[in-house]
């Protein structure tokens, strides 16, 4: 159990850090816009496109991903349903569906699937995935659903292009997919820019947390805990049925597919709902509540299929 605890450890500290900065004032009432902007615009980009663009993407072809794939429609499709019946708005419902369904595979799930499974490799699939599949998909909703001018369709149709997020993901896959070498005086100044991007997101969401209520109580109540329940019990569950049921998978490639989707939900949802002004308190909550939960689930998935 030493990855679980020491992925949390180090997790808990840096968010501890951002609350004693925003209970301190440190970087004045603007700091966590600063830093949410600095994450989604130049950080996030950065580390998006060196990550991918090193990547094999040959392990996007594989009955694990289409588990990660299917767990993650259903427990978001739940969620979506729920939201249109409820009218919590388009752009309230995305960052709902995406903290019931996208997990910390990044700066959590790696060093689990050390320690854990054995083989950081092992959550390729599922970053990929992500970032390649749902995080456009998701951000393009977003934007489309924003207040403003919406101005012509073929504009709108290009939104994933002018979205640093997305652009900087498609990049990546763009370069590993073409097999294009990029030199180090290129790559080395992304990868360190890119290397702010976990720590200013994880600095971002403990300063929201001053003077914040207590999670899972207010207007957002109902979203946080559905969505809570849907990624820390729902997702890990589905996968669990469709891994052994569905392909047949057990033993260490059952005990792989259920681990990362029992991984909270990831940080970077905060910077999303932060940029697009929606959702904020939801992304928060659900994202701090899962978080403490999933050690539990991870610790006990681990003793039943280990």
């Amino acid at each position: 159990m030493q990855g679980v605890l020491t992925g949390f450890a180090v997790i808990g500290v840096v968010i501890a850090v951002g609350y004693v900065i925003g209970l301190r004032g440190s970087l004045g009432e603007h700091g966590r816009d600063v830093l949410t902007k600095l994450a989604f615009n130049v950080a996030s980009p950065a580390l998006l496109f060196t990550t991918l663009a090193r990547a094999d993407l040959s392990v996007v072809f594989s009955s694990r991903l289409l588990v990660t794939a299917m767990s993650t429609a259903a427990v978001a499709g739940v969620f979506v349903a729920v939201g249109v019946v409820r009218s919590w708005g388009v752009g309230r419902t995305t960052i709902g569906a995406l903290c019931s369904s996208y997990v910390n595979s990044g700066n959590l799930g790696i060093p689990i699937a050390v320690y854990v499974l054995g083989d950081a490799s092992l959550v390729a699939p599922v970053l990929l995935f992500q970032l390649i599949g749902v995080t456009p998909l998701a951000l393009t909703i977003l934007d489309l659903s924003g207040g403003g001018e919406k101005g012509p369709l073929w504009l709108r149709l290009l939104t994933p292009l002018r979205n640093p997020v997305a652009l900087g993901s498609l990049a990546g896959v763009a370069v590993s997919a073409s097999g294009v070498h990029v030199p180090d005086p290129v790559m080395d100044p992304l990868t360190l820019i890119g290397n702010m991007s976990v720590p200013a997101v994880l600095l971002a969401f403990g300063i929201s947390l001053c003077g914040s209520a207590m999670p899972g109580r207010g207007a957002d109540r109902g979203p946080v805990l559905l969505s809570v329940a849907l990624k820390s019990v729902g997702q890990p569950a589905v996968a669990w049925v469709l891994a052994a049921g569905v392909f047949g998978l057990h033993g260490a490639r059952l005990l792989d597919v259920v681990v990362t989707s029992a991984l909270p939900a990831a940080q970077n949802l905060y910077t999303y709902a932060s940029r697009y002004r929606v959702g904020e308190g939801l992304a928060r909550d659900s994202v701090l509540l899962s978080t403490v939960l999933s050690v539990p689930v991870l610790v006990v998935v681990a003793a039943l299929l280990g």
